[in-house]
């Protein structure tokens, strides 16, 4: 170190007591804007990261081990399928032989080997089974159905088949087999609609037939006959009621076209009346314009006073009247070319009983027109009306009630039958639902039903005339 260094000790000190000072100072300033806090902060979020990094693992594994899961679940439910299917697919030759052994054997310990545990039957009743439905099975799904229950016969017949091993007997079962296909062929060629139930009572007669055939056959076979025949019988009857379902579905089609015919047919005369109520409007509007042209004539030329007011009066009167039939015209134009209409709710007590409406639209200017229609000599009294509801859409409005009251349908065939079998009250608060300010009548007058309920005697459109007045001086007493 030399001399000047010697002399520069001092300055440097002062330097560094300086350099304290001001770091005393900084310290002092990061003290109070809070810079320890920031470096706590910042080792929270550091922590907090480790945190989330260590979540983000363990949440990666346990989707994986979710997905993994549903991988089982979906082979589990795969396996339950294919499980209940063929169950289900058995479910038929177990109703088909316990149909066969409650209706076949009357000797209760003749075949005690062949009865269903409790257990089983249990087990079998919680099974799924293919209920047939008249108003939704399409033509598609009867021919599935059909399918199904025809492969049920067929393995049947290849269960039974197997179980005669000589040749006599396994030709006797042949026949019978071939005889029963027969019979069956006849039976569903002669299927029509509403003869379900003959047709159902002419196949037992078959079988009946047949299992007496059996019954004084060869006697080594003739249990296992009666009890094939039994359990054919049961699917025999299911080929029937299939079958029968497309007789069902081809009325139903029928009876819709009918009426679509009715319906155009209807429209059609409501379309010629309106035409003619509009030609009548018309006349009247010219009738009234005509005069109206006449009295104002009339009035620019009159000089009296009192005749101006009455002339005044009476333009007055025919502006009132003309204004009416222009409204009138005006309501006509807007039925004939758009969806206004009427919808309307009907009863008829003494024809169809309590809770029995048809809810109905019609174009009619006047809907009683229509309603009156209804209760022509086609049923025994007259309709009750018990609201007319006038709507800018009918169709619309119509069908949505229809909608509503779909599962209540008296006819579950012709959905264009609109006859509803629902309360009073639930009908009421459906119409206010739809239309609150809708007058809705409660009351079923049934005036003819109950006329006719009170006296035996049998009313005429004649005025009685078969009575004396004994006051009366030209009375004879016979």
């Amino acid at each position: 170190m030399g001399l000047r260094d010697i002399f520069r000790i001092g300055e440097f000190k002062q330097q560094i007591q300086d350099l304290t000072n001001q770091l005393a100072e900084q310290k002092a300033h990061f003290d109070e804007i809070g810079f320890t806090e920031y470096e706590q902060v910042q080792e929270a979020l550091k922590q907090a990261n480790e945190e989330v990094l260590s979540c983000n693992t363990t949440l990666a594994a346990l989707r994986e081990e979710i997905q993994n899961l549903e991988k089982q679940v979906a082979q589990k439910e795969a396996n339950l399928r294919t499980v209940t299917n063929k169950i289900a697919k058995n479910k038929s030759l177990y109703e088909a032989t316990k149909y066969a052994i409650d209706n076949f054997f009357n000797d209760p310990t003749a075949f005690d080997n062949c009865k269903i545990s409790p257990q089983m039957e249990e087990e079998l009743e919680l099974v799924p089974t293919v209920t047939l439905h008249l108003n939704y099975m399409n033509v598609a799904d009867l021919r599935k159905a059909f399918r199904a229950n025809d492969k049920q016969i067929e393995s049947l017949m290849s269960q039974y088949a197997a179980r005669y091993t000589t040749k006599a007997n396994r030709s006797i079962y042949q026949l019978m087999v071939i005889a029963l296909r027969a019979e069956l062929q006849n039976i569903l060629s002669e299927l029509k609609y509403e003869k379900l139930d003959s047709s159902i009572e002419k196949l037992k007669l078959v079988t009946s037939k047949y299992l007496s055939i059996a019954g004084s056959g060869n006697q080594n076979i003739a249990g296992t006959l009666t009890k094939f025949i039994g359990e054919i019988e049961y699917l025999f009857i299911n080929a029937i009621k299939i079958e029968y379902n497309y007789y069902v579905k081809k009325e139903q089609a029928r009876q819709e076209q009918l009426a679509i015919r009715e319906q155009m047919r209807q429209e059609a005369e409501e379309r010629k009346a309106l035409e003619l109520e509009r030609k009548k409007v018309e006349k009247e509007e010219e009738k009234y314009k005509g005069e109206l042209d006449k009295v104002q004539t009339q009035l620019s030329n009159a000089q009296d006073e009192t005749e101006i007011e009455k002339l005044n009066a009476r333009i007055l009167e025919l502006q009132e009247q003309l204004a009416n039939v222009v409204v009138k015209k005006d309501e006509i134009i807007n039925l004939q070319n758009g969806k206004a209409g009427t919808v309307y709710i009907i009863s008829n007590l003494g024809s169809f009983g309590e809770n029995i409406f048809k809810i109905g639209m019609t174009r009619r200017l006047v809907p009683q027109d229509r309603v009156n229609e209804l209760g022509n000599a086609s049923v025994p009294f007259k309709f009750d009306v018990h609201s007319f509801i006038f709507s800018e859409d009918a169709v619309s409005l119509e069908g949505r009630i229809h909608s509503l009251l779909d599962a209540k349908r008296v006819n579950k065939v012709n959905r264009r039958k609109e006859f509803f079998n629902v309360s009073l009250d639930e009908l009421e608060q459906i119409v206010l639902d739809i239309e609150p300010t809708a007058e809705f009548v409660r009351t079923m007058a049934a005036e003819e039903y109950y006329q006719s309920l009170s006296s035996d005697q049998v009313y005429t459109d004649e005025e009685s005339t078969d009575f004396t007045d004994d006051n009366d001086e030209d009375s004879i007493e016979v």
